[in-house]
């Protein structure tokens, strides 16, 4: 089978896709890209293209015609400028740990793998501020951070790209107390469809804040690659907390689990992680991990600040976790203890995946008021139970965010019809309690139709028109998002 008919159509899971641009790449166009990159930094080879056709999803692989490799902006403004001319797609590729098809090239084209553009630069102690490239990932800033007293809290669990979180407007197991990605993004460079290229904020600017003009910024941070490419982003740094403590705690239902939750958000603690893992999540953590926790409706948490300012924060939490029926903290204080906790949250997709071989996974997405978590939580639970699907649940509830990691038989059409069905309904049930159908992995190919149920046709039609002002064939990223 060739591979370009591997290609899934954007829309439903089973869905197959159309035959693309394959074949309409000649060798001139081709030897075009190689002058400005270089031949090595340019493949038409199938299992280059293969491998930059497909993420962590469930999406199956659509492969673009060719991959290029460049090393500055200048060279990404050079082969969009091309692919502009010739109405080649263009679609940006970073570390493939998306989970909503981002990478997918329905319609072919040129794949733009940013990865050895990876350079640091701008750092500022004094204003906590950085730029990165799109090949620096977010513990690979980190990393470098180490010594500053400083660091970059945004952490969706897989190493990702800082800019390719910014495209998808990542979040992560800190962002209740240190926000998402569209928090803690002061300017992008980014390339536009025909080469040229934008300072969101203005060249070289790094302010906290601004009421000039639209926010540009904001614009291009969520838009998944649709608007433009993002080669540089400059971040928000926090300060590295003096102390550091985390535990897990165990409670007697889901439903007291995540009341705890709740009310611990209530109380004013703040918290810099609150995570939830059902007992079916554990025992697969648990296993996968080398952990020994209990098997039962757990919570991870983490608190930040003063040692004097955790200890009061600890009691506070603790009394709230005895009143919902919680069991006493099992303490993890040492960075080594924190990190394997961590670890195994970060984990859990492959741990989910590991409960059955060989199986494929679909995580949903829901984000919902924190006031209604509670309800779509036990809803939600209940209906995991009926549908007869694995799908353990984890998830951001400090944020009213949270997935059920459903794993299948990606060969079982009946099972596939139901993870879809499942996913469907609780989309909708979290938009009916006033939430939104993805708190942080984006629309990709799989949710068009709840983006328009969620925005309505109006906020559709505005949207249709950015892209057509600023991609007006439709080059970037096409079949993603609208």
């Amino acid at each position: 089978m060739a591979l370009r008919r591997l290609c899934r159509a954007p829309g439903a899971l089973g869905s197959r896709g159309s035959s693309g641009l394959q074949g309409r790449l000649s060798g001139e166009l081709v030897e075009a890209l190689r002058a400005v990159v270089g031949s090595p930094n340019v493949s038409t080879a199938p299992a280059v293209r293969e491998q930059h056709g497909r993420d962590e999803s469930m999406h199956r692989c659509c492969p673009p015609d060719a991959v290029v490799w460049p090393q500055d902006v200048e060279q990404v403004s050079q082969l969009a400028g091309i692919c502009y001319s010739h109405g080649l797609p263009i679609i940006p590729f970073g570390t493939g740990t998306g989970l909503e098809g981002g990478v997918t090239a329905v319609r072919g084209g040129v794949c733009f793998n940013l990865a050895r553009m990876d350079r640091i630069s701008a750092l500022s102690t004094e204003d906590f501020s950085v730029a990165v490239e799109p090949g620096v990932t977010h513990k690979a800033l980190n990393s470098y951070l180490r010594d500053t007293g400083l660091w970059f809290p945004v952490d969706p669990g897989a190493d990702a790209s800082l800019c390719g979180m910014a495209a998808t407007s990542a979040s992560g197991t800190n962002a209740v107390r240190y926000g998402t990605m569209r928090h803690n993004v002061l300017n992008l460079r980014v390339v536009l469809a025909d080469g040229r290229v934008l300072h969101t904020a203005g060249p070289g600017r790094h302010f906290r804040k601004s009421a000039a003009g639209y926010s540009l910024t904001g614009l291009f941070v969520g838009s998944e690659g649709t608007l433009g490419l993002i080669t540089q982003a400059t971040l928000r740094l926090h300060g590295s907390p003096e102390a550091t403590v985390a535990a897990a705690c165990a409670f007697p239902s889901v439903q007291a689990a995540v009341g705890c939750t709740v009310q611990v958000l209530q109380a004013g603690i703040p918290m810099a992680r609150i995570e939830f893992l059902d007992d079916v999540m554990m025992a697969a953590c648990n296993r996968f991990s080398g952990l020994s926790y209990a098997v039962a409706p757990t919570l991870f948490l983490e608190f930040h600040g003063s040692p004097g300012s955790l200890d009061e924060q600890v009691r506070q939490a603790g009394e709230i976790v005895q009143l919902n029926g919680g069991s006493d903290f099992a303490w993890a204080r040492e960075p080594e203890a924190r990190n394997k906790l961590w670890a195994a949250r970060h984990n859990a997709w492959y741990a989910a995946l590991a409960l059955r071989p060989g199986s494929k996974g679909y995580s949903t997405d829901v984000c919902v008021p924190i006031s209604r978590l509670p309800q779509i939580v036990d809803e939600t639970h209940r209906d995991l139970q009926e549908s007869g699907l694995t799908g353990p649940m984890v998830g951001h509830v400090g944020d009213g965010n949270f997935h059920c990691l459903l794993v299948l038989d990606p060969d079982d059409p009946d099972e596939r019809r139901r993870v879809q069905e499942f996913a469907t309904r609780l989309a909708r049930r979290a938009l009916a309690l006033g939430g939104t159908c993805t708190g942080e992995h984006g629309v990709g190919l799989g949710k068009r139709q709840l983006l328009r149920e969620e925005v309505g046709e109006l906020g559709l039609d505005l949207m249709r028109q950015i892209k057509a002002t600023l991609d007006p064939k439709n080059l970037m990223n096409p079949g993603k998002v609208l």
